[in-house]
C-alpha cells in the first residue's frame, strides 16, 4: 500500500514523573508528540507506510525530534528547519476526581511560523494513497491553513483518500481566519470524517443532541453538504471519573449505522493522543477490512492507548485483534 501523509506540528511534551503536580517535583519527563504525528507513528506501528511533514528547530531538540520519529520508520523527508524553537507542552496528569491540566507554549514556535516555501507537495505525495488532518493545524497561523489547503488539493487531484478530524478548538483560532469557514473548505477537500455531534454541530450550525437517531442526521446532513464525504465514524467517550473511562465507537456510511460495544478502561496510565490512537486504527483499518470491523479495531487501539505513557500508541496490530478477540483480561503472554 502507498503511503499515509500527515501534516502538523511536533511538540515536546514535559511533565512531572507519577501523577504529581509541578509544584510536587523537581523531576520531570519529556515526550515528543503532535496529533498528527501521532496517528502517523500509530500506523506506523501497525506496519504500515507513513511520512510526517511539519517544521522543527534547528538544534539538538530538533534533532531529537527527527531521531525519534525516524525510530517508528515515519519518514522524516519533508521536515524542514528553522532557528524557532520547537513548540512545547506542559502536562499535569489527573487521578480519581482530580483532572489533567495542560498549559501550551507554542505560539511562536517553528511550526507555527511555517512558510509556504517550506513543503514541496508534489514531492512530498509522489508516494501517498492517503492523507490525514485535524484541526488543530489550520487553527495555528493562515501560513499552516494555506500550506494544508494546497496540500489536500493535490491530494484529491491525485485521488487520495483524505481522513479529517476537524477538532474544534476555539482558543488556537487567534489569527483572523474564520474557524468555520476554514474548516469547510477542508471538509470540501475530505472523504472520511472522524469526529463527533460537536464538530458536526459547529460546521453545520445546527443543535444536534448526542443520540443515534440524532448522529445519523447529523451525517446526512454533513454527506448533503460535503458530497465528498462517504463515511462518518464518532468515538464516543463515558467519563467516571479522571480514572475510569469507557470508550465505544459508531458510524454511518450513507446505508448503515453500526455501532460497538463499550471498552472499559478502569486505570488509566495517560489519556493523551487516545483520539488520534482512535484515528489511526480506523485509518489502518479501513484499508484492510470492512467498516465495522475497521471501527472495532479502532476503537480497540484508542482504549489501549491509554496504557501508554506519552503521546504516542505504541499497541501493535496483535495487540489490538487480542481485545476484538476478547482477551481484556490483561494475562501473561507466554
Amino acid at each position: 500500500m502507498g503511503q499515509v501523509i500527515t501534516f502538523g506540528e511536533v511538540l515536546m511534551r514535559i511533565s512531572p514523573r507519577g501523577k504529581k503536580k509541578f509544584i510536587q517535583s523537581n523531576v520531570v519527563e519529556f515526550f515528543f508528540g503532535g496529533t498528527e504525528l501521532n496517528v502517523g507513528i500509530s500506523i506506523a506501528n501497525f506496519g504500515g507506510k507513513v511520512k510526517h511533514i511539519s517544521v522543527v528547530s534547528d538544534d539538538f531538540i530538533g534533532d531529537t525530534a527527527i531521531s525519534y520519529i525516524n525510530k517508528f520508520g515515519v519518514s522524516t523527508s519533508s521536515i524542514g528547519r528553522t532557528k524557532r524553537p520547537l513548540g512545547v507542552y506542559f502536562f499535569e496528569v489527573g487521578a480519581v476526581m482530580r483532572p489533567s491540566t495542560i498549559s501550551y507554549n507554542r505560539s511562536h514556535s517553528s511550526f507555527s511560523e511555517i512558510k509556504p516555501e517550506m513543503v514541496n507537495w508534489q514531492k512530498a505525495l509522489a508516494k501517498g494513497e492517503w492523507m490525514h488532518w485535524t484541526g488543530i493545524t489550520p487553527a495555528l497561523s493562515k501560513n499552516a491553513f494555506d500550506i494544508l489547503k494546497a496540500g489536500l488539493t493535490l491530494a484529491r487531484e491525485k485521488g487520495m483518500t483524505v481522513s479529517a478530524d476537524p477538532t474544534y478548538r476555539s482558543g488556537l483560532w487567534k489569527y483572523g481566519k474564520d474557524p468555520k469557514q476554514a474548516l469547510i473548505e477542508l471538509l470540501e477537500l475530505s472523504t472520511v470524517f472522524i469526529g463527533g455531534i460537536n464538530e458536526m454541530n459547529e460546521v453545520l450550525g445546527t443543535n444536534y443532541s448526542y443520540s443515534n437517531e440524532d448522529f445519523i442526521e447529523a451525517s446526512k446532513q454533513l454527506m448533503q453538504k460535503f458530497p465528498s464525504i462517504e463515511k462518518v465514524f464518532d468515538k464516543i467517550r463515558t467519563s467516571l471519573n479522571s480514572s475510569w473511562h469507557k470508550i465505544r465507537a459508531r458510524m454511518w456510511n450513507g446505508e448503515h449505522f453500526q455501532e460497538t460495544e463499550d471498552l472499559d478502561i478502569t486505570h488509566i496510565v495517560d489519556r493523551i493522543g487516545t483520539g488520534d490512537a482512535f484515528a489511526a486504527g480506523l485509518i489502518y483499518g479501513l484499508r484492510r477490512f470492512d467498516d465495522f470491523k475497521a471501527m472495532k479495531f479502532a476503537s480497540a487501539a484508542c482504549a489501549l492507548k491509554h496504557t501508554y505513557e506519552g503521546d504516542v500508541n505504541l499497541t501493535t496490530v496483535n495487540e489490538v485483534m487480542g481485545i476484538l478477540d476478547g482477551n481484556t483480561s490483561g494475562r501473561f503472554n507466554r
